[in-house]
C-alpha cells in the first residue's frame, strides 16, 4: 500500500485529489492547520474514527510556515509521495498580504523541499513530490502557454509561483530528488472556494433565481482563461508521480473563455440574462491584470496520457446545478427565520 502526504488537503484540489488516491488504495495523510473553527468540510466525508483499523485518511496539524513541524510530520508518515498543493491562493489578497502570500507560498515550498531532502538522506527513502504551480506564473506571456513559455508574473502569488517552482526544479537537478512541477491552468468545481470568480458566480446565480441576492459586483469580465474541472486535474498530479522520471508539466484543456462567457453560461442555464444582475466594481480589477490565459497541454497529453473529461458546458452547468440545490435549502431556512450573508 502506497502512503501520499498531501499539504493543503482541506483545499479544493486537496480534497479532490485525496479522493482519487484513496480510490486507488492509497493510506493518505494529510497536513491541516489548526484553526478555532472546523475547516474540513471538503474531506468531511472520507474521515473515519482514527480509532477504527485501517482509516482511509489521517491529518496531522501542520503549517508551510513552520519547517520543524513538516519534518516531524515526514518521520511520523514516512510518505512514498509528496503532494504540496498548499498556499495563499487567492490572487487578489495576495496584492493586500504580499509578505504572507510569499511566507507561505514561496518560503514554505522551500521549507517542505529541505524537509524532505533532510528525511531522504536520514531514512534512505526516495520521496517523490508534486509542486503544484500556476498559470498566474506565465501573466503576460502570450498565449497558447507551454512548458517553454517564459514566466511573466503580475502578482505577489505568481511571483511566490515561480520561486517555487525555481526552488523545486534547482533540487531535482541540485540533489537528484524526483520533483514533479505541475502548472495548472483554472480548475473549477462546486468544491471552488466562494470568493474565486467562477464559484463567486455560480453562487449568485442560484441566490438571485431563489430571491436571496439581487446584484452580483465582479470586475474584469475581459480576462479570459482556460477552464477545466479540479477532479480531472488532480489525476494528472498523481500520473506525474508514477512516470519513470520527473519533469515539468502543463496541465489545462487548450481551449480559453472570458469571464463574460462563463456568465452567459451560467445565468442562462436558469434562464436569465446577466446583464439584468450584474455590475463592475473597480475594487475587484487587480493593480496588475492578467488578460489571456490558455494552455498547451500537448507535453502532458503525449507523455502521460492525461487528458480532461470535463468539458466548459458541463463544468459551469456542473456548478450551477450545485448552487442552485445550495441556494434552496438557504432559502427554505431564510423563511424559517435564519439568515446567512454573502459578500457580492
Amino acid at each position: 500500500m502506497k502512503r501520499a502526504l498531501i499539504a493543503g488537503i482541506t483545499g479544493q484540489d486537496g480534497s479532490y485529489l485525496a479522493e482519487f488516491l484513496a480510490g486507488k488504495g492509497y493510506e493518505v495523510h494529510g497536513i491541516v492547520r489548526r484553526a478555532s473553527s472546523f475547516n474540513t468540510g471538503r474531506i468531511d466525508h472520507l474521515y473515519q474514527d482514527p480509532h477504527e483499523n485501517k482509516p482511509r485518511l489521517v491529518l496531522h496539524y501542520g503549517d508551510l510556515s513552520d519547517g520543524t513541524g513538516l519534518r516531524r510530520i515526514l518521520e511520523n508518515v514516512r510518505p512514498d509521495e509528496v503532494y504540496n498543493l498548499a498556499a495563499q491562493s487567492h490572487v487578489k489578497v495576495s496584492f493586500e498580504a504580499p509578505e504572507y502570500t510569499a511566507d507561505i507560498v514561496a518560503s514554505g515550498t522551500l521549507r517542505l523541499l529541505e524537509a524532505v531532502r533532510d528525511y531522504n538522506d536520514i531514512s534512505k527513502a526516495s520521496v517523490r513530490v508534486y509542486q503544484a504551480g500556476s498559470s498566474e506564473m506565465f501573466g503576460a506571456a502570450s498565449p497558447p502557454q507551454s512548458e517553454a513559455t517564459p514566466f511573466y508574473p503580475r502578482s505577489p502569488y505568481a511571483a511566490s509561483k515561480v520561486a517555487a517552482h525555481w526552488y523545486a526544479l534547482n533540487y531535482r537537478e541540485a540533489y537528484g530528488m524526483f520533483i514533479c512541477n505541475g502548472i495548472l491552468f483554472n480548475h473549477e468545481s462546486p468544491r471552488r472556494g466562494e470568493t474565486f470568480v467562477t464559484r463567486k458566480i455560480t453562487r449568485a446565480v442560484g441566490r438571485i433565481k431563489h430571491g436571496l441576492q439581487e446584484k452580483l459586483f465582479l470586475g474584469n469580465l475581459d480576462a479570459k482563461r482556460d477552464w477545466g474541472f479540479a477532479g480531472d486535474y488532480v489525476e494528472a498530479m498523481c500520473m506525474m508521480l508514477q512516470h519513470d522520471k520527473p519533469d515539468d508539466y502543463v496541465v489545462a484543456t487548450g481551449e480559453a473563455y472570458s469571464v463574460q462567457e462563463f456568465l452567459v453560461k451560467a445565468f442562462g442555464r436558469v434562464g436569465l440574462n446577466w446583464q439584468d444582475y450584474v455590475e463592475i466594481d473597480p475594487r475587484y480589477f487587480r493593480p496588475t491584470e492578467v488578460d489571456f490565459l490558455q494552455g498547451d497541454p500537448t507535453k502532458v497529453m503525449t507523455t502521460l496520457g492525461w487528458k480532461p473529461r470535463v468539458s466548459f458546458d458541463e463544468l459551469v452547468n456542473m456548478m450551477v446545478d450545485q448552487d442552485l440545490d445550495l441556494a434552496l435549502r438557504e432559502r427554505t431556512l431564510t423563511d424559517a427565520g435564519f439568515r446567512r450573508h454573502i459578500h457580492s
